[in-house]
């Protein structure tokens, strides 16, 4: 699916115009990564939730030349779904 997917489902479903359809899609997933860049996490009830954690600096390889190399620590985006969503896709993970 896609943000024009969405996009599409919106005005189908709510009757927005498209362009509402898009500013609603946008506001939402605005929301979601500003949320998520403060390092405060989003829970949507029944869907799951989306964490930043932190992964620390660790050893590794280029690939093409096979040398040792340090990779710098980041930040990455977690995402855990609810029991609800696992019970629909038919998995218990």
């Amino acid at each position: 699916m896609t943000k024009a997917d969405l996009i599409t489902i919106v005005t189908d479903n709510i009757g927005f115009p498209e362009k509402e359809s898009h500013n609603i899609v946008d506001l939402f997933l605005e929301i979601m990564a500003s949320t998520l860049e403060s390092g405060d996490p989003v829970k949507i009830s029944g869907f799951g939730s989306w964490t930043v954690k932190e992964k620390k600096a660790r050893n590794g390889r280029n690939p093409q030349t096979g040398a040792a190399m340090v990779l710098d620590g980041r930040r990455v985006v977690v995402f855990k779904a609810s029991g609800v969503l696992r019970g629909r896709i038919g998995t218990d993970a």
